[in-house]
């Protein structure tokens, strides 16, 4: 009996069957940083173990399930199958199998969630997470407010007991969508703007309270802890001081740019792998600015598909605050990934709803 497999979900296999392979042969051929922070998931030197917070959860998540005990290839290609089935869920677009640039973009995704899921991480669980709003937006054919409460309100839990900036993202999103409703002349120039705008308000407004900056409790204080260590020549440095709110404010914009379109990063020469994400982040971001142009032109009544585009430019905006160098960066957006796979090919999986 021959099968009959649509070219599309051909591809589809065909790309998940070698990041099986990745996944399953990382732990062998990585470098030892990308295990750093798996060595504390595992070995929980400093008994950090709970339920709040990104790396006590983590901890408490791989305990409860056993998977420490596994051998990471184990565990990468369990994890690895269970993203892949996910995404299948989710969908595959009819022209998957087509060599266009946004395809071979998302192959490289692909490949490299599967390097940073070929081990105990935090960014599985982020996936998982991710994962759930979408099916949350897929379930709804009627957008409702309803439907805008369950995400909000699950990105706000999520910031609360697992990663705080999440609590930003969900903040920005509404000011993108508040933004989004003024008849603005150039409407997706400005709402990057506003968002820019109130991550930098929210920043400032944390320092006076705290006494430091939010750039300084994530992404300034990792660098300055790992000063003068290997691995770290792509780490995000503002060139202004960020003790100052001019400073501050400069340095967000300038971790924006940096880890959304990355063209300091070409100074990187000898590192191939910084170039080959700066291409990959650089034509990520225009096809997805051109996707939520169109997107918008449709209008923003029952138009659900742009609260994928709010949520997912607000995390990039986050970014900017608390991306300590590109490595981190990529692994971040690989635990987004459900939202930029379903943002990339949203209008192919309306038809299927």
């Amino acid at each position: 009996m021959v099968l009959n497999i649509k070219k599309s979900v051909l591809a589809f296999y065909l790309v998940a069957l070698f990041g099986v392979i990745v996944s399953a042969i990382g732990f062998y051929i990585l470098p030892e940083r990308f295990f750093y922070d798996t060595v504390n998931i595992i070995n929980d030197p400093y008994n950090e173990i709970g339920l709040k917070g990104s790396f006590p959860f983590t901890i408490w998540f791989y305990n409860v399930t056993g998977l420490k005990y596994w051998h990471f290839s184990l565990i990468g290609v369990l994890q690895y199958l269970i993203i892949v089935t996910l995404l299948y869920k989710i969908g595959v677009p009819d022209t998957f199998n087509k060599l266009t640039i946004k395809n071979i973009l998302v192959y490289l995704a692909f490949i490299m969630t599967a390097i940073f899921i070929s081990m105990p991480s935090k960014e599985f669980i982020t996936f998982l997470y991710m994962a759930l709003i979408i099916f949350i937006i897929k379930k709804r054919e009627q957008f409702s407010k309803k439907t805008v409460v369950y995400i909000l309100g699950l990105l706000l839990f999520f910031g609360y007991f697992f990663r705080q900036y999440y609590i930003l993202v969900a903040v920005i999103s509404v000011v993108f969508y508040a933004v989004s409703r003024v008849n603005f002349k150039n409407k997706r120039l400005v709402t990057f703007f506003y968002g820019l705008f109130i991550a930098i308000i929210m920043s400032l407004s944390y320092g006076i309270i705290k006494g430091t900056f939010l750039s300084y409790e994530t992404r300034e204080f990792i660098n300055e802890f790992r000063a003068g260590r290997d691995a770290t020549n792509s780490a995000i440095i503002s060139p202004i001081p960020t003790d100052t709110w001019y400073g501050e404010s400069f340095g967000i914009v300038y971790g924006f740019i940096s880890v959304n379109l990355p063209v300091n990063g070409l100074k990187h020469i000898m590192s191939p792998q910084i170039i080959v994400f700066v291409f990959w982040q650089l034509l990520l971001f225009i096809i997805l600015f051109i996707r939520y142009d169109k997107c918008l032109a449709k209008g923003i009544k029952n138009n659900y598909d742009l609260w994928i585009f709010y949520i997912l430019f607000s995390f990039f905006i986050s970014q900017g605050i608390f991306e300590p160098d590109l490595g981190s960066a990529i692994r971040h957006k690989m635990g987004v990934f459900p939202l930029i796979y379903f943002a990339l090919y949203y209008d192919s999986f309306r038809k299927k709803i």
